[in-house]
């Protein structure tokens, strides 16, 4: 299968599209006002043990205090004694006041602080090391038997007699021992690096940043199946080019820059899939289509056969079109990155054999999705419960803010995310040499936003281009809408 990273890179905004014969199926998305804390790695306090929960809540000086569940704290955590026992009681295991180096494993989604755990990871290009859980694992996804052992072999002489653990990752497989243990030894000093940190800091706070989104991309999916990485920043490729010069130095023939004036998620058609990923019906190429619904932390998708009336029968027709919404239902999981618990409402089929054939066939489509799922079974009515993991979220919470027009009820795109779609137009437009001045008129909360929030930017490219920009309000507007008016004179 074909595969190619698109990157395009500003100041403002990082946006990274995995492709996948052309196709739209991963979207990561990454503004310089945004805090990314997934990865991160922090020095927190304990302020309140819940027995009840079996949870605690760390204080790692963000506006949220996190949540810590016993099962993701390890008990040879250097800084805590921890008894012996699987089963005891998070009261003993920490204690309010406490200090702890906790790694944030999820977001802060909705209204919840992130999740963090003390099984700190450090992952690198092929290997990810568990500093203080002493075992070893492979990647599920390396199937060859022989691969398995010989990696088995190799991280098993890297850690043996030492205290902690290595994990092959994807990427290791076919890779040399020499290139393993050196990035062995990087994560290893990178380890050192952040103890020492810790040692030195006396209160709360941040410790270790996770690399920032286009490099952390590519840290993360890189692996054969990529034929091409493009960006449309240079600065981008030399930060790329260094970094595979150091990991994956075959891959820097993969990389290069695109130079055409056409936005290159344009050109490559990614504008067009973002703007379908954020609809809640979804049509099917046989006239049936799907509903998504996102709740905060459910989703309820609904199958419908719409204008599909098949060739011989219904229940032929519905079982089409079940089969069809399977694969359509797992694309649309892993490129809106939903997670937690999904329903699936199929149409209602009477055969066993033919529920069985659409729960393989989700399954089936499930196996390109590198986020854990599992499916939980079809009920007698169709309903198939299932669960998804996710870290981050979802596209639709990511580049938009709930609907003030129908109060939560929906979508709209955030003012951010407007007013930087203005700025891509503005960056195309302003290339015109006989363009003098340029003026916007946009929703007044847009204008606001802009100067207030993007002031620098603006004066940036003004400076850049040579030009002036003007944004005008106009009340009559929906705050997704603008107008352009190029001034020649």
């Amino acid at each position: 299968m074909a595969s190619t990273l698109i990157i395009n890179d500003r100041n403002y905004e990082t946006r990274v599209a995995l492709l996948e014969n052309d196709d739209l199926v991963e979207i990561y998305v990454e503004r310089t006002t945004d805090n990314i804390f997934v990865g991160n790695i922090y020095r927190g306090v304990v302020i309140k043990v819940l027995p009840g929960m079996q949870s605690a809540f760390i204080d790692i000086g963000m506006e949220k205090a996190a949540f810590l569940y016993v099962d993701d704290i390890h008990r040879n955590n250097e800084e805590v004694e921890f008894e012996k026992n699987p089963e005891t009681n998070i009261s003993s295991l920490l204690k309010e006041g406490q200090h702890i180096l906790v790694q944030v494993a999820k977001e802060p989604i909705g209204t919840k602080g992130p999740r963090v755990t003390t099984n700190i990871t450090l992952p690198g290009r092929y290997l990810v090391l568990a500093p203080i859980t002493p075992s070893n694992g492979i990647s599920r996804k390396i199937e060859s038997h022989e691969e398995r052992d010989r990696l088995k072999k190799i991280i098993e002489g890297f850690t043996s007699g030492k205290d902690f653990g290595l994990i092959a990752r994807t990427a290791s497989e076919g890779v040399s021992e020499k290139l393993l243990r050196k990035d062995c030894e990087f994560l290893l000093k990178l380890w050192s690096e952040i103890k020492r940190k810790n040692k030195k800091q006396t209160g709360k706070g941040l410790i270790h940043t996770e690399i920032e989104v286009s490099l952390r991309v590519i840290r993360d999916i890189l692996s054969d199946h990529i034929d091409k990485i493009i960006t449309d920043n240079e600065d981008t490729a030399k930060s790329l080019t260094k970094y595979l010069t150091q990991y994956d130095p075959k891959a820097k023939n993969l990389l290069s820059v695109y130079e055409d004036a056409e936005p290159i998620f344009e050109y490559y058609g990614i504008e067009h899939e973002i703007a379908r990923a954020l609809e809640k019906r979804v049509w099917l190429k046989s006239g049936g289509y799907i509903i998504i619904d996102q709740a905060e932390a459910s989703v309820i998708i609904d199958v419908n056969t719409g204008r599909y009336v098949g060739t011989r029968n219904l229940e032929e027709t519905i079982v089409n079109t079940n089969l069809e919404a399977a694969k359509e239902i797992a694309y649309q999981l892993r490129l809106r990155n939903l997670g937690g618990i999904i329903i699936i409402d199929f149409i209602d089929m009477e055969k066993a054999d033919h529920k069985e054939k659409v729960l393989l066939a989700l399954k089936d489509a499930l196996k390109k999705d590198k986020a854990k799922t599992n499916i939980i079974g079809m009920s007698e009515l169709g309903l198939v419960e299932m669960t998804r993991k996710r870290t981050r979220d979802s596209i639709i919470k990511n580049i938009c803010s709930p609907c003030p027009y129908c109060e939560g009820r929906g979508y709209n795109k955030s003012y951010k995310t407007v007013a930087y779609e203005v700025f891509r137009e503005l960056e195309r437009d302003a290339t015109d040499k006989e363009v003098k001045k340029i003026i916007v008129y946009m929703h007044p909360s847009v204008v606001d936003y802009i100067y207030q929030n993007e002031k620098a930017l603006v004066d940036y490219m003004e400076k850049t281009y040579k030009k002036s920009f003007i944004f005008e309000a106009e009340k009559e507007l929906h705050h997704e809408q603008y107008e352009i008016s190029l001034v020649t004179y």
